[in-house]
């Protein structure tokens, strides 16, 4: 089973994430902040991964910590629960809309982590929610993972919709990358042997 377990404690956020790869997109999310918590349950639900993410963080300066802490903690989980990637599809991509918004998202599980973000929100909140944050976890998740990832924003006039958008569209691109390729599931998918 694709599982793992990952804790990260620092002076500004103490982390606890379990992921299952094979999940059918239970989640259970608390991190104190409302929009990411709805944020992360999109991502769990709609990449069929089994999440459970609790993160206590310094909220009284700001959400940037916990966000980002989070990011990092999640892509360190997705790399360990990959192991060596042996039988995945390893490239996903999704286009979505979601009302005014339409987001497309290419990714290769590669281990090069990479981010190319083209996504405008208008507004710098969404309710209480610096909406400078959405890049901010996807970089860390990127990184972390080891993931190549392309966001682009084709369309879109209100912040909410496009950030889950985002979110959504990174999840259903990760679901298609992470299944078994039924073609090659004892295989690493690579002409060099290893990714």
């Amino acid at each position: 089973m694709r599982t793992a377990k990952i804790t990260r404690k620092t002076a500004e956020t103490d982390i606890n994430v379990e992921i299952n790869l094979d999940g059918t997109g239970v989640y259970d999310n608390k991190t104190g902040v409302g929009f990411f918590d709805h944020m992360l349950d999109q991502l769990s639900r709609h990449a069929l991964i089994d999440m459970t993410v609790r993160c206590a963080g310094d909220l009284h300066i700001d959400d940037h910590h916990t966000v980002e802490d989070v990011g990092i903690a999640l892509g360190q989980a997705l790399a360990q629960a990959m192991t060596d990637k042996r039988g995945i599809v390893r490239y996903g991509s999704c286009l979505l809309a979601m009302d005014d918004a339409l987001v497309r998202v290419a990714l290769d599980l590669s281990g090069r982590p990479f981010l190319v973000w083209n996504v405008d929100l208008p507004t710098a909140k969404i309710g209480t929610f610096d909406t400078e944050l959405v890049r901010e976890f996807f970089q860390a998740i990127s990184t972390h993972g080891g993931i190549t990832l392309h966001v682009d924003q084709l369309h879109g006039i209100n912040s909410h919709h496009i950030a889950e958008a985002a979110f959504k569209s990174v999840a259903r691109a990760l679901r298609d990358a992470l299944e078994t390729d039924p073609r090659k599931a004892d295989a690493i998918p690579s002409t060099k042997g290893a990714l």
